[in-house]
């Protein structure tokens, strides 16, 4: 099975936190393991608002970043969108989640 998560800020990265360490756990106790793909949509791109909590909280080095960066509602909203698009496309997931309440979860769950 292969999962894709996506995250975009602060709050999103706790919130993720525990779902990739619970597919670890997973990973190493079942015989049919999780393939996890996290994605990162740039939206923190600063060190200190985005890789400080991926080191403090213990969430991998994202496998995407979607390098979105700032700008309007809008223009992040259609970024990410454009961009989520071709990864979904790409990795074709059997299910993928998004955490939060922020622009990434609002353009990723567009996807659906």
């Amino acid at each position: 099975m292969k999962i894709i998560s996506v995250v975009g800020a602060r709050p999103n990265f706790i919130k993720i936190a525990s779902f990739i360490c619970a597919i670890a756990e997973y990973n190493l106790s079942i015989t049919g393991s999780i393939q996890h793909i996290l994605v990162y949509t740039g939206q923190h791109y600063d060190v200190r608002m985005s890789e400080a909590f991926f080191s403090t909280l213990g969430i991998p080095i994202p496998d995407i970043n979607l390098e979105i960066g700032s700008g309007s509602h809008a223009e992040q909203l259609g970024s990410t969108m454009v961009a989520f698009e071709k990864v979904l496309l790409e990795h074709k997931p059997d299910w993928f989640v998004v955490v939060g309440d922020v622009n990434a979860t609002l353009s990723s769950s567009f996807e659906c």
